[in-house]
């Protein structure tokens, strides 16, 4: 029992990491849908941000993360300015191709200038605790309690904020959005800053317990795909609700089964579930 209690916690710690990597990119995706290839290098960004604060200007941990925050969200704006902005009256797979562009530059230009090496990062919430005969550090105790929080604080603002109504309505509908007064650019932008900013978010917080270097995000973007898959593309609920479901799945399948399937486990259940629902768990109208 005590083994199930500790793999359903790590669960829920894989699947807080998943929804809001997934979060970001399906948001970008139900507005524009631009498959975002490249959130895995903001992804991989916003960890190295958080970290090289921390160890050369020796910034506090929430503090670093703040500023990762704003800073691969100007990135994402500065992506939908330069790159994706200009190719929208392009053929779609101009958007893909570009994406996969904007990736391989980022991580190019990671390894430039942090190098190849894996690194580590410290936190200063690395007490381990015992809640109800599981043990975990206070740093996946905050992962899941972040994610969460973060989660709250977007539905908040999409469903109660003027703005947070504007991207509901572009998502809905972009050219009868534009056509009542809503400035789809600006919305485009915002959408991309959020997007970046959870992604950062998701790093910083899962960057202690994991290790930090150029193509940690490619496993991550490749689930967050499958995630979005699975709960609906452009679909919010079904991004949060696919997050959870693929990091219990691997978190059980890894001790039950076995650690070396566990990544094949994502998108075996991507089969299983689309033969079931082909639209995923939610189809997508407007989030």
């Amino acid at each position: 029992m005590d083994i199930l209690t500790q793999q359903l916690f790590n669960g829920l710690t894989i699947g807080s990491v998943y929804s809001l990597v997934a979060l970001g990119l399906t948001l970008v995706y139900g507005i524009l849908h631009i498959p975002n290839f490249a959130h895995g290098a903001l992804y991989m960004l916003g960890a190295y941000i958080t970290l090289t604060l921390m160890l050369l200007w020796g910034i506090h941990y929430w503090i670093a993360m703040a500023v990762s925050v704003l800073v691969v969200g100007l990135l994402g704006v500065l992506m939908d300015r330069l790159v994706f902005h200009p190719l929208r009256n392009a053929p779609p797979i101009h958007d893909k191709i570009a994406a996969i562009g904007m990736l391989l530059f980022l991580e190019a230009f990671a390894q430039l200038i942090w190098g190849a090496d894996y690194r580590t990062m410290t936190t200063p919430y690395g007490q381990v605790i015992n809640l109800f005969g599981t043990t975990a550090t206070m740093q996946r105790v905050l992962i899941n309690i972040g994610a969460i929080a973060v989660m709250i604080l977007l539905y908040l603002f999409l469903k109660k904020t003027y703005i947070g109504a504007t991207i509901i309505a572009m998502a809905q509908n972009r050219e009868g959005a534009h056509l009542v007064g809503i400035n789809t650019n600006k919305v485009a932008m915002l959408t991309f800053m959020i997007s970046g900013g959870l992604a950062a978010i998701a790093a910083s917080l899962s960057a202690p317990i994991n290790l930090v270097f150029p193509g940690m995000g490619h496993l991550v973007i490749l689930k967050a795909f499958v995630i979005i898959i699975l709960g609906g593309m452009g679909s919010i609920p079904g991004a949060i609700l696919g997050g959870y479901i693929l990091g219990f799945t691997e978190s059980l399948g890894a001790t039950y089964i076995s650690n070396d399937y566990k990544d094949l486990i994502a998108f075996l259940l991507l089969v299983i579930i689309l033969s079931i629902r082909p639209k995923g768990l939610f189809s997508r109208e407007g989030f």
